[in-house]
């Protein structure tokens, strides 16, 4: 027997939108967002495909792969309590390259990976999983908070599984400050296989 979690729909609020008009990983606040299936227009992670990083080692580095970051989505909550965890009055989505700030939604997260996130003006976003926190966001986030060069690292333990998702465009449409998103969670098959003594990703 399999167990399986139930499907089951959510309701959050879009808190802040954000987008990198340069080649800077930081992002700047904007009041509405056009999604395309490349993503932002002109945005530094626009595109349907990216190179692989260090990310995806079954790859060889520069490899073009689906793009599967066009953008990153976090949750007021779990920042919080990351800055909390780092003993700092806060961390602004935009310091670590935020598009998407949403609000209304526990564990934001923890939600698996194809989870749907449709929003009022049309557009559909699929989640593809968490986005795990890099030392590229500490040290973003250390140009703000001087003297503090424990960040850095500190970041990538404080925001372990409250780091936000990633996320791509299934359908297009334009996303507006203030509005109402469903988050429709499919059922949730628990895989029951044991893991080997050797996985493919040793």
């Amino acid at each position: 027997m399999i167990d399986i979690l139930p499907g089951r729909t959510l309701k959050g609020r879009v808190a802040g939108l954000y987008h990198a008009p340069g080649s800077d990983f930081e992002t700047v606040p904007v009041e509405r967002l056009d999604l395309t299936f490349d993503g932002i227009e002109g945005d530094r992670h626009a595109g349907m495909i990216r190179k692989s990083t260090s990310r995806e080692p079954w790859h060889r580095r520069g490899t073009p792969v689906r793009n599967e970051r066009q953008l990153s989505i976090l949750s007021p909550d779990e920042l919080a309590a990351t800055a909390e965890a780092l003993n700092i009055a806060e961390i602004r989505p935009e310091w670590i390259g935020g598009n998407i700030l949403i609000e209304g939604v526990p564990h934001l997260t923890r939600l698996p990976p194809r989870t749907l996130l449709m929003f009022e003006g049309g557009a559909t976003v699929r989640v593809d999983g968490d986005n795990a926190p890099c030392r590229k966001s500490g040290a973003a986030i250390m140009r703000h908070v001087p003297r503090r060069p424990d960040i850095e690292l500190g970041f990538v333990a404080a925001a372990k599984h409250r780091r936000g998702l990633v996320a791509w465009v299934e359908s297009e449409g334009r996303v507006e400050l203030g509005e109402v998103v469903s988050v429709r969670i499919w059922e949730q098959p628990i895989y029951p296989g044991l893991l080997p003594e050797k996985t493919l990703f040793d």
